[in-house]
This record gives structure tokens, sequence and C-alpha cells, in this order.
């Protein structure tokens, strides 16, 4: 097996502590210290593409840019790195978003990915103009995916269902290749869109066991439709040359956070209606109702799973934290339940994934999972001296 892996563009901004926002955070919620700048973003978005990434996740929300307009710019600015664009299937008619893939696909050839997110936060979607309850926005997202799809294949699409009225849709062009679509939901709406659209289904970093059991049951559906979609995991990551100091960061990450900046978040995110951010803030409870939380291994909540990210992030709240064998080891374990694709991140973004690409990716490169494909990558292996301890 071959893994495929992905970074994370931060459009709100980066810094070197954790970075808030996500989840129907408002506007301005996540601010780094280091401004989203295409220089900026182009600087991470060629390191990935340097160490053999297939693509970056690009996410959408209120809190943070919008992810076509930047996705399109920095296509100009790299080679081969594809974009995995999140956006929101209620925010857009299915017509102009198949149109804007074809768009994309015919500027940047095989590069365009797509990450479709039914939005879990009634509040965010009211912003937008969009009223409709969680079950049927997953609904709705089946019938806007069926119209893509179809599009997409050249046909002419006329379609009355119970949300979308469309009449005589067509392209002028149609992307060639298609673009893969990324689906993540916990909910039980969630799962029959998933396993009927879903190229990818992705999930939060939980640990593995619950992981597997999130699986199975959308292989399960899926097989009813006669599909077999991928599985794909999003994780934060830190990684260094030995344990010890992968932990000392986690606690100055932790150590950064104030008791009101956690609260502050915390009351945001509790009234999430998705049921895989009740699964992130489920994670570290405990260490916020005993006070813990500060110790960053209180927040281990699997063998180098750390809850932290998530006391002050919406959406993905894990990282693997370790020395570069064991979180290659951990991958290596998400690897063995089926996930054959990682979205990863780090704080700051940039110099994170120098970490990961120098430090993980030789490990894996041995060990069979990770395909060498030059560029920065070539002689990865020289890299793996660099560990002093487990």
């Amino acid at each position: 097996m071959t893994l495929t892996f992905h970074w994370f563009l931060p459009t709100y901004g980066d810094s070197r502590s954790v970075v808030g926002g996500g989840h129907g955070q408002p506007a301005g919620a996540a601010a780094g210290d280091r401004r989203a700048s295409i220089g900026y973003l182009a600087s991470i978005v060629r390191s990935a593409e340097e160490f053999g990434f297939t693509g970056a996740l690009t996410p959408t929300g209120a809190w943070c840019e919008d992810a076509w307009l930047t996705t399109a710019m920095l296509a100009r600015e790299s080679e081969r790195l594809a974009f995995l664009v999140a956006f929101r299937p209620g925010l857009i008619s299915p017509t102009l978003a198949a149109q804007m893939a074809a768009t994309f696909s015919a500027h940047a050839p095989g590069r365009l990915s797509l990450n479709v997110v039914t939005g879990g936060e009634a509040h965010e979607q009211r912003a937008y103009g969009d009223h409709l309850p969680k079950d049927e926005r997953y609904a709705r997202c089946g019938e806007f995916l069926s119209v893509v799809r179809r599009l997409w294949a050249g046909e002419t699409v006329t379609h009355r269902g119970a949300h979308l009225d469309i009449d005589a849709a067509r392209l002028p062009t149609t992307p060639d290749p298609v673009p893969p679509l990324y689906f993540g939901g916990s909910s039980d709406a969630a799962g029959p869109v998933a396993a009927e659209h879903a190229d990818v289904y992705l999930t939060w970093g939980e640990p593995v066991d619950a992981v597997a059991r999130k699986l199975d049951r959308i292989r399960e559906l899926a097989a009813a439709r006669g599909r077999k979609p991928r599985f794909g995991v999003r994780l934060h990551v830190i990684t260094r040359d030995s344990a010890e100091e992968a932990w000392r960061q986690a606690g100055r990450l932790v150590d950064a956070l104030g008791e009101d900046t956690v609260a502050a978040a915390q009351a945001v995110l509790a009234r999430s209606e998705s049921t895989g951010q009740r699964r992130m803030r489920d994670l570290h409870a405990g260490a916020r109702a005993d006070g813990t939380w500060r110790d960053p291994h209180a927040l281990e909540v699997a063998p180098n799973l750390w809850a932290g990210v998530g006391l002050v992030r919406g959406g993905a709240g894990t990282a693997l934290v370790g020395s570069h064998t064991e979180v290659a080891d951990r991958i290596a374990e998400y690897a063995a339940i089926g996930i054959d694709e990682f979205v990863l991140s780090g704080y700051p973004h940039l110099e994170e994934l120098y970490w990961f690409g120098e430090g993980v990716l030789p490990r894996l490169v041995r060990h069979g999972l990770f395909h060498d494909t030059g560029g920065a990558g070539t002689g990865l292996n020289a890299f793996l001296p660099k560990e002093t301890s487990a």
C-alpha cells in the first residue's frame, strides 16, 4: 500500500500557537501572527509539492478566506500540487459548482479535488442565508451531488427534487479527470450520502478502534449501493527528533492558552450540531472538567494521539505527537484499518511540514508506505539519522 498525503492551507493566518476558529466560530475568531498572504501560502504549497504531497486542503467558512479564489491564485504559484477545495453545497447552485470545477480543471488539469462540507452549524448557515435544518441539509446535499455528477458526465440535466429544481442544465466543457469528492460526517444523516457519493470518506482523528468502527459502517452502507470508497483521516502533527521534544512542544502550545480563551471557544463549540464536533469535544472533556488540561499528557487520549488542539479549534482537534518513528508507527496503524489518505497540518504550518517531511516520510518510504516522488523528497532516507530516541 502506498499512502497519499495532503497538507493544509491556513487561509485565516498562521502562528507558532494554536489558532482557533472553525465550526461556527464567528468571522475574525481565527487570527494568526502570520498573514495568510498568497506569498506565504505559496511557500507552504511549494514545500508540500517538493516533499511529494498529493494535495492541500483549503477550508471554508466565515472564519477564513474563500477557498476557490485562494486556490485559483495558488495554482499559478505551483506546478503539481492538487487543491482539496472545501465548499458548501447549500450556498451555491450545483450547476455553478460543476462549472467552477470544470473551469478550474481546464486551467489546472488533475489538480482539483472537492471537500463537500454540508454544514453542521445552523447559526453560521443562516448567516449565509441557508435556513434548512441539519438532516435536510444532508438530503439537499445528496440531490446536489447527483446533479453535479450528471453534469460532469456530459448530460443535460433537468431535476425536480425536494430541495433543488433544475431546468436543462449543461456544461460547456466537462472536467477531465473528474475531481474526486471527499466527504465527512458522523451523524446518521451523513452516512447514506457519504455511501452514495464519496470517493474518499474523511474522518477526524480519533483512537484507531473508534475510527475502525466508523469505517465499517460506511463500508456496509456503500457496499449496499455497489460502491467501495477510499478512506482518509484529518490530523495535526507534532513530530520531532525525540518524543521528549515533541511533548515539550505540545506543552508550549497549551501553555499559550488562557482559561478565558478555552472557555470562550468551548462555549461556541458546545452549540454545534455536528456529531463529529461533539466527539472531538468529548475527547478532552475530562481534562477540562478536572483542570488537568495544562498537562499535555492529560490530553493524550490514545498512544501519541493528543486532543489539545481541540481546546480552541473547531473541526479537527487532535494531533499525532511523538518522535518521528512513533508518528510513523501510528500512521501505519491507521493504514492497517483501511485509511490510505492523510490530511495533515501543524503550527506553524510551514515549519511543521518540514519536520514531518524530513522526519516521518523517510520512515514511511522505508516501510513501503510512501513513494519518494523526487524534488526535496529525493533521497528521503538521508534524513533518518536525525532521530535520537523513540
